[in-house]
């Protein structure tokens, strides 16, 4: 008995010593190298469809083939490219009562390349007044069909804001040609018994590619996602002679993260269940990367996704600590919580519930699914006055934090990949 609690205790050290040693291979040095390349300036804060995303895009590809992994399920290399469509005003003529109404005082909503609509009872004309709520009217318009709205001036800069927003085109995974368009005038005429409008949209298809790779478990067909965003928002208006949006924190810092645990997991002896990494693009515009990756697996076989974005400073809860979005939708974070009982890093509950986190990320595709996707997030976002701004920069971030955050998750993550943890499934009806 004596020798075989000896042997125990030589085990037990031996695994802690080898834990220890595989954690060491996720550096400082290296998350500060790689975070350093995603956000530098000639990344051009990632924007979709620019020089900068292609470029950021290349970076990740060659980091996952030094790695060595495998393309995604389905995939022939390590970018997952898929089109979209982008559907740009071109011009704009409208009449009502005969009257010509300058083009700077309307926007479509449309996927079409033509609309010609007279009045002939067709369409329905909606009043937006004086002393309407805009958005509340807006959202009220998303169930109808075609229809001219009528917005009194005094919203008109809410209403510059959105034509500015639909002048940049919307982006859509495919085009309805049966769908449903909307034409917003800016007018003091809050009656329109006949109207004339003609518009015409640029229509592009364009590429976006998610970055992803695979280590394939003894389980082949039993995956488990880490993964993160590599766009950004792009060049902005400059403050103080700086226009770069580099996205340190959102999400340089999440797709470093995934990187290094590609790295760290491929050390490691094959894992009962493969693992996916992915960095999705086109988060920002309306997670289209997400989507789409979601459509080729099914989402029955995805056991768990670690969704990780903005861990690049501390949280609420203090050093090497972070929240898991939808804490309550599945046991995953309590799963997290106890691997890493007895160590220094911590994972809470989300305490932003108002800012519906949740939803405003990747996980929120393959949540919907059923699948425990959730994110992993340090960021304090209701005081955190750099997100979205050319002040996101590196400097801002806490590199200790981030190389321990990426730790935390390799430590919290590794009974979901070795196959001793199995989180509940969401429950769809209860997801938006």
């Amino acid at each position: 008995m004596k020798f075989r609690h000896i042997a125990l205790a030589l085990a037990c050290g031996f695994a802690a010593t080898a834990s220890a040693q595989d954690l060491s291979t996720i550096t400082q040095e290296k998350t500060t190298q790689i975070v350093s390349a995603l956000s530098a300036d000639d990344m051009e804060g990632r924007a979709s469809f620019t020089p900068g995303i292609d470029k950021a895009a290349k970076l990740i590809q060659r980091e996952f083939q030094r790695i060595g992994l495998q393309p995604l399920p389905g995939e022939d290399d390590l970018m997952q490219t898929f089109t979209m469509y982008r559907a740009a005003p071109r011009e704009k003529e409208v009449k009502l009562d005969g009257k010509k109404v300058s083009p700077e005082n309307v926007f479509a909503i449309t996927d079409k390349k033509e609309l010609e609509w007279k009045h002939k009872g067709k369409q329905q004309v909606v009043k937006i007044g004086e002393n309407d709520d805009f958005r509340t009217a807006l959202r009220s318009l998303n169930n109808e069909q075609d229809v001219v709205v009528l917005v009194h001036p005094k919203h008109e800069d809410i209403f510059k804001r959105y034509q500015h927003y639909m002048g940049e085109g919307s982006v859509k995974q495919q085009l309805e040609e049966g769908g449903s368009s909307k034409v917003f005038i800016l007018t003091d005429q809050l009656n329109a018994r006949k109207y004339n409008i003609e518009v015409e949209n640029n229509i592009e298809q364009l590429q976006l590619t998610n970055v992803g790779g695979m280590i394939e478990g003894k389980r082949k067909n039993e995956f488990v996602v880490f993964s993160g965003h590599y766009d950004h928002i792009g060049i902005q208006k400059p403050i103080d002679g700086d226009s770069i949006a580099n996205g340190a924190d959102d999400d340089a810092a999440g797709t470093t993260a995934v990187m290094q645990l590609a790295d760290y997991y491929k050390q490691q002896p094959q894992p009962e269940r493969s693992l996916l990494f992915v960095a999705f693009a086109a988060e920002e515009i309306g997670g289209f990367g997400s989507k789409y990756f979601s459509e080729q697996l099914s989402p029955d076989e995805i056991v768990a996704m670690f969704n990780i974005e903005m861990v690049g400073k501390p949280s609420k809860f203090g050093p090497n600590s972070a929240y898991l979005t939808g804490f309550e939708r599945s046991d995953l974070g309590k799963l997290m919580q106890k691997r890493l009982e007895g160590t220094t890093y911590s994972i809470h509950p989300d305490p932003y519930p108002e800012q519906n986190l949740f939803y405003r990320s990747d996980n929120a595709t393959l949540a919907r699914l059923g699948v425990p996707a959730h994110t992993i997030s340090s960021v304090q976002i209701d005081q955190d006055k750099t997100y979205h701004t050319v002040n996101d920069e590196l400097e801002q971030l806490d590199m200790a934090h981030l190389t321990n955050m990426i730790k935390a998750v390799a430590l919290a993550s590794q009974g979901v990949v070795n196959g001793e943890d199995t989180p509940t499934r969401v429950d769809k009806s209860q997801v938006k």
